[in-house]
């Protein structure tokens, strides 16, 4: 069913990864969908894993969507200013949701991975948190001067689990911690607009990135228990699974009840009765169907007899997530 039929959206970042999942998932919502990204087509592409704006907007239209792409570099604030300026022109003014999803750190995390911060070089707080934190708040900027002349609107912000837990490294954690806040304060100032504004966490995403560590993985014969779930793919998401709850989310009549709030992707497919790409639904990493066999790998074969029972996070925060500590 075309939920989002007329309306007007934007993923930044998209792509490949979550942005082009997001971008496709809204398609199949029946949204008009404006992508942006670096690379209009392969022969732009700046690393080795690939992905150009016309691939996105090739899938979104055989799925039968509508696809607007526009090339944008998000680390400058010109870029990001024009584009919004020809959303309003183009769209009469408006823009129903906004996905904060450029994130430019991917290949600096990788290269940083394992050690500690200091032995790292300043700039990788930048590849962090230049594209993935402040683009979310200059494109936040200018998607809520467009918003409020309507007093209607939903900005999705994406974070991770990384917030609130160690994953990879000081500047990812920092900035994610930072998504997470800057999602919380704008909902504060956007609600009595009637702007939503929420933080979205997808549990373990299947990207390209991700998939061609699962390979090598493999090929290296990875079998010990810190890196097993990486080599078996274990509770895994596709970026669609994230792109039909966002659009669910859209489409919710009073979503402004969750706004300033952190959203799961997992726990909010459930909720909405919705499956992954590949007809699946995974849990949430605050499952004890995923925390049990996450931490004893001889249970995930027969994962699907653990309860989905959600762990309390006054219980998660005394135990498995370390921060914040009060």
């Amino acid at each position: 069913m075309k939920h989002l039929e007329g309306k007007v959206t934007l993923v930044t970042g998209a792509t490949r990864g979550l942005g082009k999942g997001i971008a496709i998932g809204l398609s199949e919502a029946g949204a008009t969908v404006y992508i942006t990204g670096r690379s209009l087509n392969n022969s732009c592409s700046t690393n080795n894993i690939g992905g150009s704006l016309d691939e996105t907007q090739t899938a979104i239209e055989e799925a039968g969507g509508v696809c607007i792409p526009v090339q944008v570099d998000h680390s400058n604030d010109e870029q990001v200013r024009l584009l919004f300026e020809r959303i309003q022109d183009e769209q009469n003014g408006q823009l129903d949701l906004l996905v904060n999803n450029a994130y430019s750190g991917v290949q600096a995390l990788t290269d940083a991975y394992g050690k500690p911060f200091w032995d790292c070089e300043p700039s990788l707080w930048d590849a962090s948190n230049n594209v993935g934190l402040r683009s979310h708040y200059v494109a936040s900027v200018f998607a809520a001067r467009m918003m409020t002349k309507r007093r209607q609107g939903l900005i999705c912000t994406l974070s991770s689990w990384g917030g609130m837990s160690y994953i990879f490294g000081t500047a990812y954690g920092a900035g994610k911690a930072a998504c997470d806040r800057l999602a919380a304060d704008m909902a504060v100032e956007l609600k009595p607009h009637n702007i939503t504004s929420v933080s979205v966490w997808p549990g373990i995403v299947g990207t390209e990135h991700f998939s061609r560590l699962a390979l090598e993985a493999e090929e290296k014969n990875v079998t010990d228990q810190k890196n097993s779930w990486l080599s078996d793919r274990y509770n895994w998401e596709t970026p669609l699974l994230t792109g039909r709850v966002i659009a669910q989310l859209a489409c919710e009549p009073n979503v402004i009840r969750r706004t300033g709030r952190v959203q799961i992707v997992a726990e909010l497919a459930k909720q909405y009765g919705l499956v992954d790409q590949d007809g699946n639904r995974p849990v949430s990493l605050r499952s004890l169907r995923f925390l049990l066999p996450f931490a004893l790998p001889s249970l995930r074969k027969y994962s699907w007899l653990i309860p989905d029972i959600k762990m309390s996070w006054s219980l998660l925060l005394l135990t498995t997530l370390s921060s914040p500590k009060i």
